[in-house]
């Protein structure tokens, strides 16, 4: 579910609160990231409550609409093909994912007409339209619906996004890849309907590790790599370098001294792309051209040891 970039991003916003806190406690620091990382799959979660609390507000609107003083014949013999959807209906009854909502205590209970809102918007959207149209019945058709769905419309949503964002101040930048794993996780439903959860962590002992280390190590070495970084930008402003900059540099230059298992390009090719969203436009090119010129020093020193066939080529 989280891959490694993903995980970078997390230490990046962990350091840049531990920098610029003026009571610095790596402790806790350590713990409130893995906890922030760890409420991510909260997140994910809460997507699949929102859709089975969709499918049940479709289900209320059809059964209120048959007992109308005057029903249509369309209220009494209403289109089911949304609520029968069988992923939708699997969402509902999988135990896996009632026991997920259950412990993480995840619930739209107060938030109805946020549901509302949601199930009003599918049925306006053209894929909503068109799927219940359509005579055919199939899993991939079903799976297409709403993996659609999901991607145009709860993916991008203005008012979920904001609510999101109200439950943690992190998941503002979290929602993409909740949703993109919700879009794996209906894609992988097999031939018999079966739905597996995704875990959080590819290897959560390596992952963690990866994250505590990145962490940690950077703090430890923050004065040497700020004397690394000073001597190669001497002819700059400080305060014309973003802040950012300069602690995305001190997590790849982590990576390159202590991390003996990750090759130099693929730290340095991680940073500048990280940078690309979280800082300046000019600062891929900042950042590539002082991390060069830093790690060509390193490497006359001996200074960068890699373990692996071809790990120290930059």
């Amino acid at each position: 579910m989280v891959n490694r970039r993903f995980l970078r991003i997390k230490v990046m916003q962990a350091l840049y609160g531990f920098f610029q806190s003026e009571k610095n406690d790596l402790g806790k620091t350590e713990k409130e990231l893995l906890a922030n990382i760890e409420k991510i799959y909260d997140l994910y979660i809460y997507l699949f409550a929102l859709f089975i609390d969709v499918r049940h507000t479709a289900y209320m609107v059809i059964e209120d609409a048959k007992v109308k003083r005057l029903p249509t014949k369309e209220d009494l013999a209403p289109n089911t093909k949304f609520i029968d959807n069988s992923i939708l209906v699997g969402f509902a009854e999988n135990k896996q994912i009632a026991k997920e909502i259950s412990s993480r205590k995840v619930s739209w209970q107060n938030d109805q007409d946020i549901i509302r809102k949601v199930f009003g918007e599918i049925r306006n959207t053209e894929e909503y339209k068109s799927y219940m149209l359509s005579d055919r019945k199939s899993a991939q058709e079903e799976k297409n619906f709403l993996i659609d769905i999901t991607r145009n419309l709860i993916g991008d949503h203005e008012l979920l996004n904001y609510w999101f964002e109200e439950k943690n101040i992190h998941w503002s930048d979290d929602v993409y890849i909740a949703v993109t794993s919700l879009i794996k996780t209906i894609e992988a439903v097999d031939t018999n309907g079966n739905i597996t959860l995704m875990p959080l962590y590819k290897d959560v002992v390596e992952d963690k590790q990866f994250v505590c280390d990145l962490l940690t190590k950077c703090v430890i070495h923050n004065d040497a790599f700020s004397e690394l970084i000073s001597d190669k930008t001497k002819n700059w402003e400080v305060e014309r370098i973003a802040v950012m900059d300069i602690l995305l540099m001190k997590m790849a230059l982590t990576e390159i001294m202590y991390f003996e298992n990750i090759p130099i390009k693929v730290s340095l090719n991680e940073y500048i792309e990280v940078s690309k969203q979280y800082s300046t436009p000019k600062s891929k090119l900042f950042i590539n051209g002082i991390l060069d010129k830093i790690v060509m020093d390193l490497k006359q020193q001996n200074k960068i040891v890699k373990t692996g066939r071809g790990l120290l080529e930059s």
